[in-house]
């Protein structure tokens, strides 16, 4: 779950007695990003069997001045130790490096897919079972792929799929990663500079 809460004494306390009144375990926390009289958080939950997802974002938005970005499902590998890993899988495997930060996208960058585009050619390299399959029309669609953005995409981008944002980024090769949330939320910057840290790395 991601929070916006203020950045003072006691905000963060607060929200996660918050969480524990409905019985949410916080098995992790991470700072995103720290702005001037605010920060953005991420937590890492587990909640009983049977509790509505509305129940933790009403108990959470409780608290004053906090704000429930976004709430999904995700494996309990995350945030800094994913990072470390996937690394370590991509030192270890040089030639298929690549492959294997798009393969690990979904859970290393908490996004619903991830596709791996030659930018030359067009021609879709490998994606995560959740991605769609793109046609040149498609590939197109997704914009420029030869530098690091975020960006939007339209409901009906393509046929049969609604909106979501995008995070690009180049490799030193002549392939990009295409990193996409359905329905958000957008991109933050940390995320930029950490996918931007990740395909650098690929030699």
């Amino acid at each position: 779950m991601r929070v916006v809460l203020p950045d003072r004494p006691g905000s963060l306390g607060a929200v996660a007695t918050a969480m524990g009144t409905v019985g949410a375990d916080i098995n992790a926390v991470e700072i995103v990003e720290k702005y001037e009289g605010y920060a953005i958080d991420d937590f890492m939950l587990e909640m009983p069997v049977g509790a509505a997802p509305d129940s933790l974002i009403t108990a959470c938005t409780s608290v004053q001045g906090v704000e429930v970005v976004w709430l999904s499902h995700y494996p309990e590998a995350w945030g800094l130790q994913s990072d470390v890993d996937v690394l370590n899988s991509m030192t270890e495997q040089p030639d298929d490096a690549e492959t294997i930060l798009t393969r690990e996208a979904p859970q290393v960058f908490r996004v619903t897919w991830a596709m791996l585009i030659d930018r030359v050619t067009g021609t879709v390299l490998a994606q995560t079972d959740l991605a769609p399959d793109l046609d040149e029309a498609g590939v197109t669609a997704l914009g420029p792929l030869d530098e690091v953005r975020d960006g939007e995409l339209p409901d009906g981008w393509v046929a049969g799929w609604g909106e979501a944002v995008i995070a690009v980024a180049p490799f030193r090769s002549n392939a990009s990663i295409v990193l996409a949330r359905r329905g958000g939320p957008e991109f933050l910057k940390s995320e930029l500079a950490r996918l931007r840290h990740l395909t650098a790395l690929v030699v």
